[in-house]
C-alpha cells in the first residue's frame, strides 16, 4: 500500500477530456497530448457522454493508455469533468477540449510556470483558431453587469482596446504578455489540485457554458490567481458541437450567466445583471433568428428584386417602343401582376433544383437553372390562353437578363471575398502537403479517396536546408513562393514529421495568405482542418459523406417524386414497357409518399468500422443489376461505392436497367 501511495504522489498531471460525438477531433487531440506527455508523470482521462460516432472503439484501438469513462447518457460538461477529477491523482488537473491541439512542450512549460508561481491556482494559454488567428477568449475578465452590457450591445467590438469597454476579453492587455486574469477559458484550464480541494469542483448546476467562469471566479475567491500564459499555444477549432449564431446557444449561454449572477453577486446587483441578461436573451435571440433568416434568404431575395426590376423594365420598353410604337405598352394587370411573377418563380425554382442556391453560390448552376426554366416556360407557352400570351421575345430577353444578373451578383460576391461565393479557380482545391515521403504519399492517397476532386497536390519537405527529393516542390523556407506560384488554397501538415509547435508557428506566419490549414495525424483516416464557426474549411475523411450532401439528397428526392408522379399519371402507357406493371404502380405510391426511395443500399450488415449515411430503404439497390449472388463483403463494397461517389445518374442507370430489363 505504501508503494502504491508513493506512485500516486509521484503523478504530476491529470488531463481530463470530455467527448461528445467529435471522434476525429478527439483522435487528433490525443495524438498531440501523447506527445506533450512525454517525460511527464501523468494520466489522461476521456469521459464520453454517450457518443454514437465510434469514439469509444477508436479509443480502445488507438489509445489503450487512456482511462475511459463511458457514460450511458449526456450528463453535461461539468458533471463529466468532475467524474474524472474525483478519481484523478495528479498534482495538477488540466481540463482540455477535444477540439484542440497542444504543442509538444505545452504541458512541460505550463507545469514549470505553475511550480514557480505558488500563487497560481489556474492557468490558461494563448489560443489560435484553425487558420492561425488569435482567439480573444484566451483571456477574459469577470462578466459584471456593465462588462456584459458592453459586450452584448457591441461596444467591446467598437473599442477593442479600451480599458472600460473591452473588459470581457481584456483587449487592453497584450496578447504576448503574461498577466493575471479573472477568467480562464474552458477549452484549456490547468488547475492546482490544492486549489480545487479548497474551492471545489465544477458546479453541476451548469450543464453547458458558464461553469468555467464560475470555477475561475471561485479560484480567485479562494485567494489564488488565474494567469494568462502566452508562452505556449494551442489550436482550438471551437464551435463543432454548438453554433454561436443559433437561438439555442443564446438561450443556454445567457441563462448560464444568469445562474452565475444569482450565485455570486449581491441581490441588488444580481437583479440588475438578471435584467441585462434577459434583455440580452431577447435581443440576441432576435438577432440570431434574423441572421439565420437573412443568410438563407438574402441571395434569392436579391434575385427576386433585381430579376423583377429588370423584367419589368424590359417588358415596358419592349412593349412601348417595339410593339405599340411609342403610344402605349402592355396591359399592367396580366403581364406585370401575373405573367412576370410566374416567369420569375419558374426561373428561381429551377435555379434552386440545379444547385443555384447551394452554398457556396456559384454561377454555373444558377445560369443553368435559368436555361432549364426558360425551356419549361416555352413548353407551356402555347397552353395558356391567348390573352395571357405575350411576345416570345420577352422570354428570350428575360432569360438573358436573369442569367446576366445572377452572374453579376455572384461575381460581385466573389470579388468582395464573401465566404458564401465561389468562382472559377477559387472553387478548386489545390493542396500542399508538408511531410516526409511515407506520410505525404499516405495523405495524397487519402485525399484522392474522398469525395473531393483535388486539382493539384504538391509535396514539401519538412526541413529547411536538406536536399529534397526530385518529386518535391521544395522545403519549408520556400513555401511562401510555392503558395503564390502554384495558387495553393490549402496546406496539410503531417504531424508525424513536423512538431505541433512548428505547425502553429507556420499557421500564424502564413495566415495572411488566406489559406486553409489541416493536420493529418499519424496512422489515421482523417485530416482535421479549420471547420469552425468562424473559418472556412472542412474535415476530410474516408467516412462516407457524398450521398449525404443537401444537393444530392434534394436531387434524389426530386427523381423519386418525378418518376413516381409520372409513373402513376402515365401508368397505362408505362405498363407496355416496364416489367411487372402492377408492382411498378404499387412501388410508385410507396415512393411518392416518402416511405421508400427508388434506389437504396443493398441489404447487408455493415462492419463496425464503416458507417453509411442514412437514406430511405430502396425498392431496388446497386446489386439489383448484378446477375449473380453476392456475399456480404461484396454487397458492402457496392454500398460504399454507391454512397461515396453518388450521382443521380447512378439511380437513373439502375432504374433503366431494372425496370426495362436492359
Amino acid at each position: 500500500m505504501r508503494i502504491f501511495a508513493v506512485l500516486i504522489m509521484m503523478m504530476k498531471l491529470s488531463v481530463v477530456i470530455v467527448n461528445y460525438n467529435v471522434e476525429h477531433f478527439l483522435e487528433q487531440c490525443l495524438f498531440s497530448v501523447r506527445r506533450a506527455m512525454q517525460g511527464i508523470e501523468g494520466e489522461v482521462f476521456v469521459v464520453d457522454n454517450n457518443s454514437v460516432d465510434g469514439s469509444l472503439k477508436m479509443l480502445a484501438a488507438k489509445f489503450p493508455e487512456v482511462k475511459v469513462i463511458a457514460n450511458k447518457d449526456n450528463v453535461g460538461f461539468a458533471k463529466a469533468n468532475n467524474q474524472a477529477i474525483r478519481i484523478s491523482t495528479g498534482e495538477y488537473v488540466l481540463l482540455l477540449n477535444p477540439d484542440t491541439v497542444v504543442e509538444d512542450d505545452t504541458f512541460s512549460k505550463c507545469i514549470a510556470f505553475m511550480d514557480s508561481h505558488p500563487d497560481a491556482g489556474g492557468l490558461g494559454v494563448k489560443m489560435v483558431d484553425g487558420k492561425g488567428q488569435f482567439l480573444p477568449e484566451s483571456k477574459r475578465g469577470l462578466p459584471t453587469p456593465m462588462t456584459a452590457f458592453y459586450k452584448i450591445f457591441g461596444l467591446s467590438k467598437l473599442f477593442p482596446h479600451s480599458k472600460r469597454f473591452s473588459k470581457y476579453h481584456l483587449g487592453y492587455l497584450p496578447e504576448d504578455e503574461v498577466n493575471a486574469v479573472d477568467i480562464l477559458a474552458g477549452a484549456f484550464m490547468l488547475m492546482r489540485r490544492e486549489t480545487l480541494d479548497k474551492c471545489g469542483l465544477l458546479d453541476e448546476t451548469f450543464f453547458m457554458y458558464g461553469e468555467d467562469i464560475d470555477l475561475s471566479y471561485r479560484i480567485t475567491l479562494a485567494g489564488y490567481k488565474n494567469y494568462y500564459f502566452p508562452e505556449t499555444r494551442i489550436i482550438h477549432y471551437k464551435g463543432e458541437s454548438t453554433k454561436k449564431t443559433s437561438v439555442n446557444y443564446v438561450l443556454v449561454f445567457y441563462k448560464a450567466m444568469e445562474i452565475f449572477a444569482k450565485k455570486h453577486f449581491a441581490k441588488k446587483r444580481a437583479r440588475l445583471f438578471s435584467f441585462v441578461i434577459n434583455l440580452a436573451i431577447y435581443f440576441r435571440a432576435f438577432l440570431a433568428l434574423l441572421s439565420q433568416f437573412l443568410r438563407k434568404i438574402y441571395m434569392p431575395l436579391i434575385d427576386v428584386v433585381l430579376g423583377y426590376s429588370g423584367l419589368a423594365a424590359i417588358s415596358y420598353f419592349w412593349g412601348h417602343y417595339m410593339i405599340y410604337d411609342g403610344v402605349g405598352s402592355y396591359p399592367v394587370t396580366p403581364l406585370f401582376s401575373i405573367i412576370l411573377p410566374i416567369y420569375l418563380l419558374i426561373w428561381l425554382v429551377t435555379a434552386y433544383f440545379t444547385g443555384g442556391y447551394d452554398k457556396p453560390y456559384r454561377i454555373a448552376p444558377s445560369v443553368g437553372g435559368v436555361l432549364v426554366g426558360s425551356v419549361i416556360i416555352l413548353m407551356f407557352y402555347a397552353l395558356v390562353p391567348v390573352s395571357l400570351r405575350f411576345s416570345r421575345m420577352l422570354i428570350l430577353l428575360g432569360t438573358v437578363w436573369m442569367a446576366l444578373q445572377m452572374t453579376l451578383s455572384r461575381t460581385l460576391g466573389y470579388m468582395l471575398k464573401l465566404s458564401d461565393f465561389q468562382y472559377g479557380k477559387n472553387a478548386i482545391k489545390r493542396f500542399l502537403v508538408i511531410g516526409n515521403a511515407d506520410e505525404t504519399q499516405r495523405v495524397e492517397q487519402l485525399l484522392k479517396s474522398t469525395s473531393i476532386k483535388p486539382d493539384f497536390i504538391g509535396l514539401v519537405a519538412p526541413n529547411y536546408d536538406k536536399e529534397v527529393p526530385d518529386h518535391y516542390l521544395g522545403n519549408l523556407t520556400q513555401v511562401p513562393d510555392i503558395i503564390g506560384i502554384y495558387k495553393i488554397t490549402e496546406i496539410i501538415f503531417c504531424s508525424k514529421d513536423i512538431t505541433h509547435q512548428e505547425i502553429i508557428d507556420k499557421m500564424v506566419e502564413w495566415h495572411a495568405s488566406d489559406l486553409d490549414y489541416k493536420i493529418a495525424p499519424v496512422d489515421t483516416l482523417s485530416i482535421i482542418g479549420s471547420n469552425s464557426i468562424n473559418t472556412r474549411g472542412d474535415l476530410y475523411t474516408v467516412d462516407i459523406r457524398t450521398i449525404n450532401t443537401v444537393p444530392n439528397r434534394r436531387k434524389k428526392r426530386l427523381l423519386d417524386f418525378s418518376l413516381s408522379f409520372f409513373g402513376i399519371v402515365f401508368w397505362i402507357f408505362a405498363a407496355w414497357f416496364v416489367k411487372k406493371p402492377f408492382k411498378f404502380l404499387g412501388d410508385c405510391f410507396k415512393v411518392l409518399f416518402g416511405r421508400y426511395s427508388w434506389v437504396g443500399y443493398c441489404p447487408v450488415e455493415m462492419t463496425d468500422g464503416q458507417r453509411l449515411p442514412e437514406i430511405k430503404k430502396g425498392i431496388y439497390n446497386p446489386a439489383s443489376i448484378v446477375n449473380k449472388q453476392l456475399d456480404d463483403e461484396a454487397l458492402g463494397r457496392l454500398n460504399v461505392m454507391y454512397a461515396r461517389d453518388y450521382t443521380i445518374l447512378k439511380d437513373i442507370n439502375i432504374l433503366y436497367r431494372v425496370l426495362l430489363n436492359r
